[in-house]
């Protein structure tokens, strides 16, 4: 089993991927950070929570993290995008996590240090609690496994700007600290993940599941679901963003490219700001190795995956959570 510490601003497809890591049976959740994104850090945290509730995993701890980019720049937030409360707006107002009282980098230093060199770390929201965990442990880089992020686009376009990928963009400074960090580190980012899509036909397979933690997942990618008809493909469907991180960092899904290549992100006040500068000039060559070189770049990817998130979820049973009508 991969010890996976996830690091999320738990909108639906964080939901997704927290469900992912915490049914799979190749996967050892250890904790998860709540951060700025999607939604604010304390709705990220309690989201995390709700989710490890509904499958019974309130053991694995949820911290909240940072509530802003490093720089302490105004937060900006995709509440259009996730619905009012991260979860579609089917979410349940009444539930009430039980968070743990060190910060979300805290929890990264601690968890790292009790497994040196076992723990993959993922972030799948903006960096910012990776960056504050570099600050407060410059060893760390030599003390985990690895680090995968969903962020970035080599050679796709961006989606906020028409170079840069939210994640980065909402935090660039914690971005470029993560990535210049000497530590092993996989990108996973629009490349892949907008090939890689939840369609009608698995949103309808989740809700006439027997299970209530099924049937919620496909109430909750309803709101999803409008967002990129409007915004994206034109048709109801969505991408698989940060399920396809967790599946590739803990190596229960191999990409089919993933280049070791050098690659930073633009921190400027210009119009590349937030974006991942890849150096993709040995592609005609097949990628001969570069000096200093240490960021995987997923390229290509297994565009069916989301069948597989999709059963896996379908098998989840009913959600443990006291009362909780909103998954019924």
């Amino acid at each position: 089993m991969t010890k996976v510490l996830l690091d999320c601003d738990t909108g639906c497809d964080d939901t997704l991927a927290i469900l992912y890591a915490a049914l799979h049976p190749d996967i050892d959740l250890l904790g998860v950070g709540g951060v700025w994104g999607n939604v604010s850090a304390e709705i990220a945290a309690r989201n995390s929570a709700h989710t490890l509730a509904m499958v019974g995993r309130s053991d694995i701890p949820v911290a909240r993290g940072a509530s802003g980019p490093i720089t302490g720049a105004p937060a900006v937030f995709a509440y259009h995008v996730h619905g009012d409360d991260g979860q579609g707006n089917v979410g349940d107002p009444s539930f009430e996590p039980e968070l743990v009282d060190e910060s979300a980098a805290e929890q990264i230093v601690r968890l790292v240090r009790e497994n040196p060199g076992e723990v993959e770390l993922i972030a799948v929201g903006p960096m910012t609690n990776l960056a504050v965990a570099l600050a407060l442990d410059p060893e760390l880089p030599t003390l985990v496994r690895g680090v995968t992020i969903m962020g970035g686009a080599a050679m796709a376009p961006g989606n906020v700007t028409p170079v840069a990928e939210a994640n980065i963009w909402c935090d660039p400074e914690s971005a470029a600290a993560v990535f210049n960090a000497p530590w092993r580190l996989r990108m996973v980012g629009l490349d892949v993940t907008m090939r890689t899509l939840l369609t009608e036909q698995h949103r309808s397979r989740l809700l006439e599941s027997d299970g209530s933690i099924s049937r919620y997942v496909g109430r909750m990618l309803d709101f999803y679901f409008g967002f990129f008809a409007a915004n994206a493909f034109g048709e109801r469907s969505s991408c698989m963003h940060d399920a396809l991180a967790v599946a590739i960092g803990a190596d229960t899904l191999v990409p089919t490219l993933a280049p070791t290549v050098n690659a930073r992100v633009d921190t400027s006040d210009g119009p590349g700001r937030g974006q991942t500068i890849c150096d993709l000039r040995g592609r005609y060559m097949g990628f001969p190795e570069q000096e200093g070189a240490h960021c995987e770049v997923a390229l290509e990817s297994d565009p069916l995956f989301a069948d597989e998130v999709v059963e896996l979820i379908r098998t989840a049973g009913d959600s443990l959570i006291s009362g909780d009508v909103s998954a019924r």
